[in-house]
């Protein structure tokens, strides 16, 4: 017969300790600060529901996996944050260069600068400068009616976005189209909007021209189709890489959304 070897008192009580280190740090400053940290980042960027329930259950050990699968990938996001200085540092030397040189290029990229800062008024006020001194390049009118669109004055888009795929139908990928047909179903046109939208969709896979599209079958009591092109956004988050789908994920929210008002 062979002895069992029983562990000595010197391992069972290094075993004691770290399991009390761990017990120390799940109920510690440490592992509340941990959930706090996950919670904020969720409510921020609204991962899939099922983390909250890893991240309240799990406690630090559920926050600390949640931060090592959708805190850490976010940081390289976090690049496009630290653009916002030098962006508004050029904002500033712009804003001083146009008292003296008042062109149409220092107007565009204005713009363009107040449309990443999301100051759209601003932006609409530079293009309509840019405009009146050169028109040209159909960019700026198609600036300009993202802006005007993103202020809700559909009205003002419709002829900017009309000059621009009047020139060229597929401008931006479809973006301007997509656009237009939004603001054709924000002023009553729903016959217009239905018929671009059709068409911008055979090529585009814009989430944002999906989820206007899936909005504004619901508005016209097409639910069924409605469902089905939220459903399309939400699909496409299978093949998409971790950083676009991270980048992507307001819209799938909002499908979400619309689908559960669906229901």
């Amino acid at each position: 017969m062979y002895a069992v070897k029983q562990p000595s008192a010197t391992a069972c009580y290094s075993a004691h300790l770290r399991m009390g280190s761990l017990l120390v740090f799940a109920f510690s400053w440490w592992g509340i600060i941990l959930q706090a940290v996950a919670i904020v980042h969720f409510i921020r960027r609204r991962p899939d529901t099922f983390w909250l329930f890893i991240i309240l259950i799990g406690g630090w050990l559920g926050a600390l996996v949640y931060i090592a699968v959708e805190v850490v990938p976010d940081a390289g996001l976090l690049r496009q944050s630290f653009k916002v200085f030098p962006r508004r540092r050029r904002i500033r030397e712009l804003e001083s260069a146009i008292l003296d040189n008042p062109s149409a290029g220092n107007y565009e990229e204005l713009g363009e600068l107040y449309l990443s800062e999301g100051k759209f008024e601003r932006a609409r006020q530079a293009y309509d400068k840019a405009i009146s001194s050169r028109s040209d390049s159909i960019d700026p009118f198609y600036r300009r009616g993202i802006a005007e669109v993103r202020l809700d004055d559909f009205a003002a888009a419709i002829p900017d976005l009309e000059r621009v795929i009047s020139e060229d139908r597929q401008y931006d990928f479809h973006g301007a189209m997509g656009l237009l047909a939004h603001a054709y179903a924000n002023t009553s046109q729903p016959e217009k909007a239905d018929a671009l939208f059709q068409e911008a969709t055979k090529i585009s896979t814009a989430s944002e021209t999906y989820y206007n599209y899936a909005l504004f079958l619901a508005s016209q009591q097409r639910n069924d189709e409605a469902r089905e092109w939220a459903k399309k956004l939400l699909a496409k988050k299978v093949n998409m890489p971790g950083y676009l789908r991270r980048r992507e994920r307001s819209w799938f929210r909002k499908a979400n959304l619309l689908l559960m008002r669906l229901r």
